[in-house]
């Protein structure tokens, strides 16, 4: 229980610091779906399923991180 609580809020604090760089206007929504993602799994106790989730989250936030840093580029 303990170091998957702590992955999923290092995950948590990793896709808030990203939202960060999104532009201001579409910061707020961000920063929105990101934590009804996390609310909406939170009573979740089936371990493989939070790894799953924890995965996912990853790849996803990976993909954003990529899609923001790319803005300053075009």
């Amino acid at each position: 229980g303990f170091l998957l609580r702590a992955r999923v809020l290092k995950l948590y604090r990793q896709a808030l610091r990203a939202a960060r760089k999104a532009p201001h206007d579409s910061r707020a929504e961000l920063k929105r779906v990101i934590r009804q993602e996390m609310e909406s799994n939170r009573d979740c106790k089936d371990r493989q399923k939070i790894r799953f989730l924890i995965s996912e989250g990853t790849e996803r936030l990976k993909g954003l991180t990529e899609m923001l840093g790319m803005q300053g580029h075009c």
